[in-house]
């Protein structure tokens, strides 16, 4: 699902200006969550885990939101961190779907 971020080139990216990194923030983020694998999910504590994961990356993501509150963010932060919130909340709704259908094991 977040596969996306995995292609991105990070240690090419300068920040330069507190935009440029609030977005490599935001990308980091994303890399991180590349890494999951909700069809690895095979027991409670593995829902728990992934919802945990989940809900940090999500206030990661307003944090650094949270940032620009005072300041207009530019329209590449806004998409970036949109697109990450917007994955984040399909990718939670799929754990616990995953685990509503008692696809977990014990």
């Amino acid at each position: 699902m977040f596969s996306a971020f995995s292609s991105v080139d990070y240690h090419s990216i300068q920040a330069r200006t507190p935009t440029d990194r609030a977005v490599k923030r935001l990308d980091g983020i994303g890399l991180v969550l590349s890494d999951l694998d909700i069809s690895g999910i095979q027991t409670q504590d593995d829902v728990t885990r992934m919802l945990w994961t989940l809900d940090a990356a999500n206030k990661c993501v307003r944090a650094v939101l949270a940032e620009f509150r005072t300041q207009p963010a530019t329209e590449q932060l806004a998409r970036k961190a949109r697109n990450l919130i917007d994955l984040i909340e399909r990718a939670r709704d799929q754990v616990v779907s995953f685990q509503a259908g008692d696809a977990v094991v014990g």
